[in-house]
């Protein structure tokens, strides 16, 4: 009885196994036959040879050149952010990941099919002339970017310290029109500063501290940790860390920043993709824990990819309040995929999502409480943060100085009023809480 009924298992389990694995081929084989490989590899190469061949100036090609032409367009067709690097241009990536290198200071993207400012860096020659997110670069040296990638921008942009590029933005907002010409430079800035653009914290009169992360580079973390030590010794009872035109940066700065406000083992942020080792968790170690105080984060549409991990998780996480406007949705991950003939793949291969399991690509981060700003007023609070701005309002004509003069950030006044409320009503809700602190 034993074996007949251990042959009737194996029987089933064979039969299954033949069923599901039919089915498994059966599927494979309607798909291959909707999009069959072999054959659109064939058309390729009657392409390929076609072109070779009877090209007005196909004997100055080589077959090289129209792969490498073919992959190009190929990667370019994905997504603004994956790419076909050729051996020259895949030199140049690793370059600028082991050393800095000259350029503007625009962090920029692809919208609405226009090369657009994602954010400028703070300090740099773009932000000091005045460029804002948003802003359309619509033609470098004289030459119009309507045929641009994203990639073919950063080439031009970028050079030795000291050369020259001239850029033509657009501003939607205002339609205007204007020229620029920017002197390339050593991108290095502070990345956490104070509400005065400094570094010394000050705490004001209602103990709200405030930071601002202009990115994520290598010492954010560290910067920030030492900025929430003056804070608190100062005895801060609530913070506003300001991520406004934050385009982003290191992924593990990001989950460093956020593992100051959340408990150990806490998921941070997770990326998923088609392969299974895109699919990772990003969690916290346990570092030091800052006290449970208010927090408040203010975002806007330059804020980008690190800092809406950051948004993103401690919204979810319901560790603080998201102010500001819609966030810009860079939420994609992009390999290195190094290739036998010295080129490589940049190809995108997970998104970001947060601990809710919430896409952030293409849609953003939604503020708790939305509150927006024109662009008029956004750009008077840049210009009176830029070192030297308020000093030189002279030079502005009698209106202009007037709106700059008397412009609030809104934002951040909403934020300031939200954290004293939320003082209030947890020292009436814990009276004993007060008396003790007192």
């Amino acid at each position: 009885m034993k074996n007949k009924f251990l042959y009737s298992v194996i029987l089933t389990a064979l039969g299954l196994n033949l069923f599901f694995g039919a089915h498994v081929y059966y599927t494979s084989v309607q798909a291959a036959e909707k999009d069959p490989v072999y054959d659109n590899m064939e058309l390729f190469s009657r392409v390929l040879q076609r072109v070779r061949d009877d090209y007005v100036d196909g004997d100055k090609l080589t077959y090289r050149d129209l792969i490498h032409g073919a992959l190009k367009g190929m990667l370019n067709t994905l997504d603004p952010h994956s790419e076909f690097m050729d051996p020259n241009k895949f030199d140049e990536l690793k370059k600028d990941t082991e050393g800095a290198f000259g350029g503007v200071g625009i962090v920029i993207g692809i919208r609405d099919n226009f090369l657009t400012v994602v954010a400028p860096m703070e300090d740099s020659p773009a932000f000091k002339a005045g460029i804002l997110t948003g802003d359309r670069i619509i033609k470098i040296d004289g030459k119009t970017t309507e045929k641009y990638s994203m990639q073919d921008a950063v080439k031009k942009l970028r050079g030795d310290p000291g050369t020259d590029v001239n850029i033509t933005t657009q501003r939607p907002s205002s339609g205007q029109v204007k020229d620029h010409k920017l002197t390339r430079a050593i991108i290095k800035v502070d990345t956490v500063k104070d509400i005065g653009s400094k570094r010394e914290f000050p705490l004001g009169a209602d103990r709200i501290g405030y930071v601002r992360l202009t990115q994520f580079n290598e010492p954010t973390a560290d910067d920030l940790e030492t900025a929430l030590r003056k804070l608190e010794k100062q005895g801060m009872r609530g913070l506003v860390i300001d991520l406004r035109n934050n385009p982003g940066g290191l992924l593990d700065q990001a989950v460093k920043v956020c593992e100051k406000f959340v408990p150990a083992r806490q998921l941070i942020v997770s990326t998923e993709g088609r392969l299974a080792q895109a699919k990772t968790e990003y969690r916290s170690h346990g570092n030091r824990q800052h006290p449970n105080y208010p927090l408040v984060v203010l975002v806007n549409g330059g804020s980008a990819s690190a800092s809406e991990i950051v948004a993103g998780c401690l919204q979810d996480l319901k560790r603080a309040v998201i102010v500001g406007d819609q966030t810009f949705g860079k939420g994609s991950v992009q390999s290195i995929l190094p290739l036998q003939d010295g080129s490589a793949l940049r190809l995108t291969t997970a998104k970001y999502y947060t601990p809710s399991h919430k896409v952030i690509h293409e849609h953003g981060i939604k503020p708790d409480v939305e509150i927006s700003i024109s662009q008029a007023e956004e750009e008077a609070l840049a210009f009176k943060r830029t070192p030297g701005g308020m000093e030189s309002l002279d030079t502005l004509d009698a209106r202009k100085r007037e709106f700059v003069e008397a412009v609030r950030d809104v934002q951040l006044e909403r934020a300031m009023d939200l954290i004293k409320g939320i003082c209030v009503f947890s020292q009436r809700a814990n009276p004993d809480k007060k008396m003790a602190a007192r």
